[in-house]
């Protein structure tokens, strides 16, 4: 993530949720705050309902991957935080990272 780090802290997932608008898809939910920063901030969410522990981990990497791959393509000075849906379980890389795109998309958070 050459423009981006992570967001770890509960605090800041808070503020994303309380303050940031949200849209979503059939796989994932993208919440979206501006940070006043030189670079994005992405944090990555999935409940205990959608799998266990591998299954939330793959989901995990599948997300930052398709950040990872198309960051260029995103505004700087975000806030991002994607949840993952139960029906992101059994997914693809190519699904998951066109629900991710779509949602940037509507959020129109992509360069064009």
């Amino acid at each position: 993530m050459n423009f981006s780090q992570s967001l770890k802290k509960n605090q800041d997932f808070k503020i994303v949720y309380k303050r940031g608008i949200s849209y979503a898809n059939k796989y994932l939910v993208l919440y979206l705050l501006e940070n006043n920063l030189v670079k994005n901030r992405v944090g990555v969410s999935i409940s205990k309902k959608v799998g266990n522990s591998v299954v939330r981990h793959r989901i995990t990497r599948l997300i930052k991957e398709s950040y990872r791959l198309n960051e260029e393509k995103f505004h700087i000075g975000l806030d991002i935080v994607v949840i993952a849906r139960a029906g992101a379980k059994d997914r693809t890389y190519s699904e998951i990272e066109s629900a991710f795109l779509h949602l940037g998309r509507i959020h129109k958070i992509l360069k064009n």
